[in-house]
């Protein structure tokens, strides 16, 4: 008999009348070899924790109790990291859409209209061209044009980021068309143009010119820094640019919103309407909070329901393009199914980057964060938001699925129907109210409406805010990338940028909504555990920085502190050792992932945890202690051509002086020291049995610092070590030894 899989994924018989599927969902067929994984190394975690109370119960010097209590401290959080991480093994699922479907069950005329948030916050740091070509890339989309409406928040308050959209305006009457009359798949111009440049016919060359003379008077006001009088053609557009006065600074300025294109009024070259296109600028006063990310984000929330108030929320970093013009209507396949739509509160889709060198020396594919956490809590409430590539419906914003929250303005509430136009001067007269820098005193804004503040990291904790109220997502991760994004290509714009999230995860993580805690009851113990694992990730310092120098610098005082390769005690140490990386592995390479990324990203774990997540955790403490303060960095989207040129060719960038890189270079300098000793020591005729597992720990920490010894000593381009940050850590290294030597000798 014939059958075909539902919209929830399950077989029914195919009878006349039935609706063809929109998406399926099936298990992950290593689901079971998880499970029974998990159950084993658990087990061989009990023993290696009786092992560590044993040891510390029979220690008889202060030395060798201290060791061990920090061995087992060490082992103690990689065990609750350990937990927590396997939620995502428990149930991952994989789903597949049907997106030419949408069409069969719902008319076009009938389809949910969309409200696309882009944030940018520093022309010099993302530029204006790249926030333009994700603008594009979206407002190109397979749908009805009139129905998108895209609001790009400029938090710098530009007037370099208002002309680059003025100019984008005018290109995208000539783009939009082109688009879909050639069936492009890459809508972002910049990518089109790179990756189609030998199939180019007239009319793509013509669109050509009209994008390189657009971006070149982008990047001349850059330059400059102002935009030029020879550019303002219309008294529109003047009296635009005539609200950036003396007075108006970055931090202290009104409120901006400018309409672009208007969808009842803008048609393109072939005569179809266009999207709408708002640029705003929220205002803000030195004297009140930011918030930020969520802070920008809520502007929009309240402009855009005051404007279009779209059913459907689209946010994206101001970096990440469309890569499939197909990707709405992905969506709309679990959004517009009637099994499932009152409680689900987004589509997440995958970051993914492109221009990550061949190896991915950076980790920036972020493949576990990314993709293979998300499919695993996508098999049981649905993955995290993680800030890009998302679609919500806008009423998960306004409370629960069964309790509605309703804002201090009426016309701010998702149920609201805008009436009027988007330019009439009662609209634009609310929308400007609604982004006011005063506006949200004393409101639920990020509290209990909206985005969520209290943490840098707005992402994280809103998704984890939903879900607590109820609300569910889904992963959404089609063969066609969906969104791609730039990548960091220097090393300490990589770090800071993960130091920033250590923070604002940490921040949630010892809030009142503490997943470990409010989590687990809110959610069940598995969702909550899956948001501990992240809400925690900076304490995986405490163990890599742990493993990166006592049992080194116990090597090289001549204590020896693990069990020897004849006693049974070490094949339990292999066992969790081997089990750990090669289930890593395993879990890498099932989601398409290389070998040799592998290595590389758990390298870059490793130094991490002595970098950023260190620093981070120390951060956040000093400022829970009210010692210390920190603020919001902007990761830096701009390519230097020989920064670029090193990171394909697979070197770390360096270059500059930091904390961060003092510390990486001490473990690398203690680690090859270590190892040497205890290659002279065994040469010596020493015991390698009681030397062997320090000796190998050293040995593992050497070979993945090579890159850090190559800037040291091999390389003199620009993206070497300083000399500066070598000889603090090389004092640093020294100190730490005689430390250690004078504490091991008293005793």
């Amino acid at each position: 008999m014939g059958g075909h899989l539902n919209r929830s994924g399950t077989t029914q018989a195919a009878t006349a009348g039935v609706p063809p599927p929109l998406h399926t969902v099936k298990p992950m067929g290593i689901t079971i070899f998880n499970r029974v994984f998990a159950t084993i190394y658990a087990l061989a975690i009990l023993a290696l924790l009786y092992y560590h109370a044993k040891t510390l119960f029979y220690s008889t010097t202060l030395v060798s109790c201290s060791i061990t209590l920090a061995l087992l401290v060490s082992d103690l959080v990689l065990t609750f990291m350990w937990i927590n991480t396997q939620t995502f093994r428990m149930r991952p699922v994989c789903r597949k859409q049907f997106p030419e479907n949408v069409e069969k069950v719902m008319k076009r005329s009938d389809f949910p209209a969309l409200d696309v948030f882009i944030c940018t916050a520093d022309p010099y740091k993302e530029p204006p061209i790249g926030v333009v070509n994700t603008a594009l890339s979206v407002m190109a989309y397979d749908y009805p044009t009139e129905k998108i409406s895209v609001y790009v928040s400029d938090d710098g308050g530009s007037a370099l980021t208002l002309f680059a959209f003025l100019e984008a305006a005018k290109f995208a009457t000539h783009w939009l068309p082109f688009c879909k009359k050639n069936n492009i798949l890459e809508r972002s111009p910049e990518a089109y143009f790179e990756l189609n440049h030998h199939r180019y016919t007239s009319e793509a060359e013509k669109i050509k010119v009209m994008y390189e003379n657009i971006k070149v008077k982008i990047e001349h006001a850059l330059e400059r820094g102002k935009v030029d009088d020879q550019y303002i053609t219309r008294d529109r557009e003047r009296e635009a640019f005539n609200k950036w006065t003396d007075n108006f600074t970055r931090q202290d300025h009104p409120a901006v919103i400018q309409v672009l294109l208007d969808a009842s009024k803008d048609k393109d070259v072939a005569g179809y309407w266009m999207p709408n296109l708002i640029y705003v600028s929220r205002g803000k006063s030195k004297a009140l909070p930011h918030h930020f990310k969520a802070g920008a984000l809520n502007a929009l929330l309240r402009v855009s329901s005051c404007m279009t108030n779209a059913p459907i929320i689209l946010t994206l970093d101001c970096d990440f393009c469309s890569n499939d013009p197909q990707t709405l209507l992905r969506a709309m396949c679990y959004l517009c199914d009637p099994a499932i739509r009152s409680t689900l509160g987004y589509v997440q889709f995958p970051q993914l980057y492109r221009g990550i060198n061949k190896n991915d020396i950076y980790c920036g594919e972020f493949k576990r964060l990314f993709v293979i956490n998300p499919m695993g809590m996508d098999g049981i409430e649905g993955p995290n938001y993680v800030g890009t590539g998302c679609f919500f419906l806008r009423r998960a914003f306004f409370g629960s699925p069964s309790s509605l929250i309703s804002p201090e303005i009426p016309e701010l509430s998702p149920d609201h129907v805008v009436d009027k136009p988007i330019q009439s001067q009662s609209i634009l007269a609310l929308a400007h109210q609604g982004v006011n820098s005063n506006y949200e005193n004393h409101t639920n804004w990020g509290s209990k409406i909206g985005f969520r503040y209290g943490s840098l990291v707005e992402d994280y904790h809103t998704g984890y805010r939903l879900h607590c109220e109820g609300w569910k997502g889904i992963f959404c991760h089609p063969d066609r990338p969906a969104f791609f994004g730039d990548v960091p290509i220097n090393l300490i714009d990589a770090l800071n940028q993960q130091k920033r999230w250590s923070i604002g995860l940490l921040e949630v993580g010892f809030s009142k909504h503490s997943p470990a805690t409010f989590g687990v009851r809110s959610k069940g113990i598995l969702m909550g555990l899956g948001y501990a694992q992240l809400a925690f990730w900076a304490i995986w310092s405490i163990p890599i920085t742990t493993y990166a120098f006592l049992p080194q610098l116990a090597l090289l005082n001549k204590v020896y502190i693990f069990p020897k390769i004849s006693e049974p005690w070490f094949f339990l140490y292999a066992f969790l050792f081997l089990g750990a990386y090669g289930q890593d592995c395993l879990d890498f390479v099932l989601v398409g992932g290389s070998v040799q990324r592998w290595w590389n990203d758990q390298r870059f774990w490793h130094i991490k945890g002595v970098t950023c997540c260190l620093f981070g955790s120390l951060e956040f403490f000093l400022k829970f202690l009210g010692i210390s303060a920190f603020g919001f960095n902007v990761t830096s989207k701009v390519l230097d051509d020989e920064q670029s040129k090193r990171y394909e060719q697979g070197m770390f960038e360096f270059g500059v002086h930091s904390p961060m890189f003092v510390t990486l270079t001490m473990a690398a300098i203690t680690n090859l020291i270590s190892l040497v000793q205890g290659l002279i020591e065994v040469y010596r005729g020493d015991n390698l049995e009681e030397l062997f597992v320090q000796l190998f720990i050293s040995g593992f920490a050497v070979v993945n610092s090579f890159p850090i010894y190559e800037a040291i000593a091999l390389r003199n381009d620009k993206g070497k070590m300083p000399t500066k940050t070598t000889i603090m850590a090389t004092l640093l290294a020294g100190a730490l030894y005689i430390t250690a030597s004078s504490f091991s000798g008293r005793n």
